[in-house]
């Protein structure tokens, strides 16, 4: 069935049109067209003002809907977590499994695999964050299964980018060689940097050897200083690197989001992540992670000893915050969460409105808050 919606400013890479219709039809954009153009044939949805933007694109989600990939990696499990970010506006998530067991690796392989061969809408692969980081830079990932990267682990690496459609892992220079990073990225794995204490030098190789991207800008990472530019000094500085940041306010300070948004070299962007924990679209406010509790306080979410732990973040909240304290205006904060995820994972039918894209959509008021959703054309409310 044919539908057009019209009532709200329409995002386009091109920037924003007014008082046009967006018409969708067979879960497609079909054109966007002047209001006296309505199909004969069309459903016609009058929204009342806002913005209509694409779906967001979320790059790290360790859990949602209640349930943490880590703890139960099965197909329910990425149905659930999906379910319940579109629902809050990320239409495609790229499902995270932090720190883990081999067996637990191999099995949220095998999990996205059936889930993507099934037709769970909204994944786009799979996000391995570890085992292969920093001691010294943990955070919250098990220390006892922080390891090295040996040739077994890159050969189930490389096994697994052949089966899965994206497949992105965060790894530390002091686990990898450049010679490892080159081969993950000869066979299309998104290699990113995170939980490191790399050097500015390490991270120029790494990045020479294919590594395009920095895990959550800030944590867990070397920070910039005067005479060691580290992690963040490279990602701001080397044009090849984007970045993923949580915009909550907790995991980055406001003046910290400011500079990195105007230091920024491109063509590599920063762009926003949730790091959403099972919290997500949910009312719990604790779980376990590796047998060890995960409390929520707010919109806090910490260890037992304090150390964060993820985030409860929807990304419609952190578009707002990148707009509050980064100082960006809406277009630039909605592409954050839409097109430059999307572009950097090679998925150019997501995070836009254009024709011949994915009808993935959010409607948003004039405050940006979430009102209505679309996946593949269809209404999830």
């Amino acid at each position: 069935m044919t539908l057009a919606l019209s009532g709200a400013r329409i995002l386009t890479p091109e920037g924003v049109v007014d008082g046009h219709m967006l018409v969708i039809d067979a879960g497609r954009i079909q054109r966007i067209a002047p209001l006296g153009e309505i199909p004969a044939n069309a459903r016609h949805l009058r929204l009342q003002g806002g913005w209509l933007a694409p779906g967001f694109v979320d790059l790290q989600v360790n859990g949602g809907g209640g349930v943490m990939l880590n703890n139960a990696p099965s197909v329910d499990s990425l149905r659930k977590m999906a379910q319940a970010h579109a629902r809050i506006g990320a239409t495609t998530i790229l499902p995270t499994l932090i720190t883990d067991t081999p067996a637990v690796v191999a099995a949220a392989i095998t999990a996205v695999e059936m889930a993507v061969a099934g037709g769970v809408p909204g994944i786009a692969g799979l996000h391995l964050e570890g085992p292969h980081l920093a001691l010294s830079r943990k955070g919250a990932h098990y220390p006892a299964l922080i390891r090295v990267m040996e040739e077994e682990d890159l050969a189930l690496l490389l096994e697994a980018a052949r089966r899965l459609p994206l497949l992105k892992v965060t790894l530390a220079t002091e686990s990898v060689t450049p010679e490892q990073i080159r081969a993950l990225t000869a066979a299309g794995v998104l290699v990113s940097l995170g939980h490191t204490d790399a050097r500015f030098e390490d991270c120029r190789a790494a990045a020479d050897a294919g590594a395009a991207c920095v895990t959550h800008l800030f944590n867990a990472q070397s920070q910039m200083g005067n005479r060691e530019p580290g992690v963040v000094g490279a990602a701001l500085a080397l044009g090849a690197l984007s970045a993923g940041i949580i915009a909550d306010g907790i995991h980055v300070h406001p003046a910290s989001l400011r500079n990195a948004l105007r230091a920024k070299a491109g063509p590599g962007r920063v762009f926003l992540v949730s790091d959403s924990m099972a919290t997500a679209g949910s009312d719990i406010d604790a779980f376990t992670l590796n047998g060890r509790e995960i409390r929520r306080s707010g919109d806090r979410l910490t260890l037992v000893d304090g150390t964060l732990a993820g985030a409860h973040l929807e990304l419609a909240q952190a578009i707002r915050n990148a707009m509050a304290m980064g100082g960006l205006d809406a277009c630039e904060a909605l592409g954050m969460a839409t097109r430059y995820p999307a572009d950097l994972i090679g998925r150019f039918d997501l995070g836009r409105i254009a024709v011949g894209a994915r009808a993935d959509l959010v409607h948003l008021d004039e405050d940006l808050c979430l009102r209505r959703v679309w996946r593949d054309g269809l209404d999830l409310d």
